[in-house]
């Protein structure tokens, strides 16, 4: 007899749902998405919020970030993406969203990559970010988030969940 192994992919914007109920102007937030990928990955997660849909325009060795739908003007946007490289594609679509009329912008990413440092310039930056949620899915997440804007949202507590879900299938 063998055993079988399901796999499921889970996602971390539950966390994301969590910290986004908490927020004094819940009522005001508007979930943004940097491209379209980041649109088609996550936009469903997100029913119950007004949404942001921006575009990447390569202009040579340039990237421009445009809004390609939605309206930003007086909300808190949240920048949603599943990782985050050096940063370039997130800080230029906050300043679309803030010339759109954004009263603030934070972001959240499931893996903070950040070569050489590259976190640092949301810490000291002209485009202010209220908070930067990541997760612990790469080592040094953990002393970025001991920076401002940055916030740790740990997957301990998702990954032990879904474990659980499935071993309550198996019995």
């Amino acid at each position: 007899m063998s055993d079988c192994l399901a796999s499921g992919l889970e996602s971390a914007i539950p966390l994301l749902l969590r910290e986004i109920h908490t927020l004094a102007d819940v009522g005001k937030i508007t979930i943004a998405f940097p491209d379209e990928g980041a649109f088609k990955r996550f936009n469903t997660m997100f029913d119950s919020f007004e949404t942001i849909t921006c575009t990447k325009i390569r202009d040579g060795k340039k990237r421009i970030v445009r809004v390609k739908e939605g309206d930003a003007e007086g909300r808190h946007i949240i920048i949603v993406d599943d990782l985050v490289q050096t940063g370039g594609t997130l800080k230029n679509c906050a300043k679309a969203l803030l010339e759109r009329g954004a009263i603030g912008i934070s972001a959240y990413v499931t893996h903070a990559v950040f070569p050489q440092d590259s976190w640092k310039k949301f810490v000291d930056s002209e485009v202010k970010f209220t908070n930067f949620w990541i997760t612990d899915s790469i080592p040094h997440s953990k002393e970025i988030a001991k920076n401002p804007p940055f916030k740790m949202l740990s997957l301990c507590d998702s990954i032990s969940d879904a474990l659980l879900g499935f071993d309550l299938l198996q019995a």
